[in-house]
């Protein structure tokens, strides 16, 4: 989001645009929380994990007279375009806030987990998939050396994004997603078989939001089965800090910049992406109610190479 912030701020500027930044999101917006950005505001912040603006979460926002107050608060500081950096809750948002009181806004895609429609990653994506990659391949020394079973769970309440890439560049024996309907007893199947090929140490990626309950039922569950000992690692929160990647830095600029351009155009209520290397926009509703499709020839390869 950092990132983001730097691209967008520097565009504007260059533009002639006086540039406002919103603490903690829309709260910061109904609490009238603004601060002046100047191109010194977006020094050393590219390599910077999370947000220099903060963020929170806003229940008077989900209420009409909330966006009103938002709205108000907006013009009375003379911002007259906002630039929302987030995934569906924010875009929801967003989309309400010009509906209702003709705010023009543009969505920038700052979700990890890479499920909104309209862009081939999000930003975000690419340093969680690496920060959970790192942190398999570590698993993986524990595992072989003590000959044992490991489930490891990343984040994906609602998509198998993340799950699916890190288990084939991780070489998982499985991956365990909301879209597919692998469970127990097809992971019990499989570490039978590799049992039988003499494998002893096993790594299985399962998305938090699986229909099994997560890695820690799923593990109970396949335990139950097979009699095998195992082990759980919940990797939690530290997919989504750290210094971003190249490849994030590089979007987030590409993606941040296009958005200045697009309001300056008179363009709203649409998120800006990143299709086969074009910047591409997408009405704000179908981020959300268009479903991003998952590659299955992925998920099948994940299964050819683990046996």
């Amino acid at each position: 989001m950092n990132a983001t912030l730097r691209a967008a701020i520097r565009t504007a500027l260059f533009r002639g645009v006086k540039v406002d930044g919103i603490l903690r999101g829309y709260a910061g917006m109904i609490a009238a929380e603004f601060q002046p950005l100047s191109a010194g505001s977006a020094s050393n912040i590219i390599q910077r994990g999370g947000t220099i603006l903060k963020t929170s979460r806003c229940d008077e926002f989900l209420k009409p007279e909330g966006r009103a107050n938002a709205a108000q608060r907006l013009k009375e500081a003379g911002i007259e375009g906002l630039v929302a950096i987030g995934g569906d809750g924010t875009f929801h948002g967003a989309h309400d806030l010009w509906e209702e009181q003709a705010v023009p806004v543009i969505g920038v895609p700052g979700t990890i987990d890479n499920d909104l429609y309209g862009t081939d990653f999000t930003i975000g994506y690419d340093t969680a998939i690496n920060t959970a990659l790192d942190a398999i391949d570590k698993i993986r020394d524990t595992a072989a050396s003590h000959e044992r079973l490991f489930f490891v769970e990343v984040m994906g309440r609602h998509s198998g994004f993340i799950a699916l890439d890190v288990a084939t560049a991780g070489g998982a024996e499985a991956v365990i997603i909301p879209e597919s309907c692998e469970g127990a007893q097809e992971i019990a199947k499989l570490i039978g078989y590799a049992r039988k090929r003499g494998k002893t140490s096993m790594i299985f990626v399962v998305a938090e939001g699986d229909e099994c309950g997560g890695a820690t039922a799923l593990a109970e569950k396949v335990s139950e089965l097979t009699g095998i000992d195992y082990r759980v690692s919940v990797l939690g929160h530290i997919q989504r800090g750290g210094s971003p990647t190249a490849k994030d830095r590089v979007l987030a600029s590409k993606i941040g910049a296009a958005a200045v351009e697009a309001l300056l155009n008179g363009e709203s209520d649409k998120m800006v992406g990143e299709v086969n290397g074009e910047i591409c926009f997408t009405p704000l509703p179908f981020t959300w109610k268009k479903k991003k499709p998952l590659d299955t020839k992925l998920l099948e390869l994940v299964r050819i190479l683990s046996t």
